[in-house]
């Protein structure tokens, strides 16, 4: 082997019996240490000599001696030792997932609801777990799990998602979010205490673009209290939405996940009977659950939903 070429490898066992050379003097003590015979010693080490195209050992009486060479290829036997033991220990908390690496796709109210509290007790609890949490919609966090770039996906139920008995993903139900009425405050209707959506089939509407889950769930809702929504204005971020109805361009469906928001000059109100809501879950590839960092963020995503009391599964006494 020529030793500047980018090929250059050592065999790390053959390195562990120089360096017991070293310690024990003979080759057969060092056989008789590690239960080897004198000649299977030998001829490792001169597999090493060869390798290296460099003399390891010279005789010294009736012993050997380790040669220059072989004492500066010792002055990092040790360095490397410690560093595969490290890797041993990293590999075992790895399997207790205690290290790795996890990234996250949510969309931005359930980074504030669950992601942000997981990722602060994972956190405290896993400091050589790594988290990176990207905001993604949910339409792209799917794509992007599938894709391999995402390890697991904070989203709501869209067309083209995972669905609960979907085999290539293993899903976790978290929250329920619900949608309220946003209205401007000086609506005819602001003062009620409750609202059944039918009363708003007149108005003009403020949502997300069609593509959007919140949008198609208004939509949706709409439909079935008997009318379609006459959508002036569409904007995805929930403080241009309000500062929207505000300012009386509309009124519109949000989700609680999204307060508070910071427009003043609004009213939001209940709707009567069942409110349309978001189901919030949790989701990730088929058999990467079993992967420990990853059950370890599922399982503290799952434990962050449920002590909230939107929780989609509520916990019992």
């Amino acid at each position: 082997m020529i030793l500047d070429s980018s090929d250059f490898t050592i065999d790390l066992r053959r390195l562990r019996l120089l360096r017991e050379v070293d310690r024990r003097g003979t080759v057969a003590a060092t056989a008789a240490a590690l239960h080897l015979t004198p000649s299977a010693v030998s001829q490792q080490l001169a597999g090493l000599a060869r390798d290296l195209g460099a003399p390891l050992l010279e005789r010294q009486g009736r012993g050997v001696r380790l040669t220059g060479q072989a004492r500066v290829l010792l002055t990092h036997a040790d360095a490397v030792a410690a560093q595969l033991e490290k890797a041993r220990a990293d590999l075992v908390a790895f399997e207790d997932g205690l290290v790795g690496e996890v990234r996250i796709g949510s969309l931005a109210t359930a980074i504030t609801a669950v992601v942000g509290p997981a990722l602060r007790r994972l956190r405290r609890e896993r400091p050589g777990l790594r988290l990176l949490v990207r905001e993604r919609e949910p339409g792209e966090a799917v794509a992007g799990l599938d894709a391999g770039d995402l390890d697991v996906v904070v989203a709501v139920d869209h067309p083209g998602g995972p669905t609960r008995d979907d085999a290539r993903y293993q899903r976790v139900d978290l929250l329920t979010d619900v949608l309220d009425v946003l209205l401007p405050a000086d609506h005819p209707l602001a003062g009620a205490g409750e609202l059944d959506l039918a009363a708003l089939a007149g108005e003009e509407w403020v949502a997300a673009a069609t593509d959007d889950a919140c949008a198609q769930i208004t939509s949706a809702a709409c439909a079935a209290a008997g009318f379609s929504p006459d959508v002036r204005h569409h904007t995805s971020e929930y403080d241009a939405l309000a500062a929207l109805v505000a300012a009386g361009a509309g009124v519109a469906l949000v989700p609680r996940l999204a307060h508070p928001l910071r427009q003043e000059g609004l009213r939001v109100l209940a709707l009567t009977g069942s409110p349309p809501a978001r189901s919030i879950y949790a989701a990730t590839r088929a058999g990467r659950g079993t992967d420990a960092p990853t059950a370890a963020v599922l399982r503290e995503l799952r434990r962050v939903a449920a002590e909230r009391p939107d929780a989609a599964v509520p916990t019992t006494a």
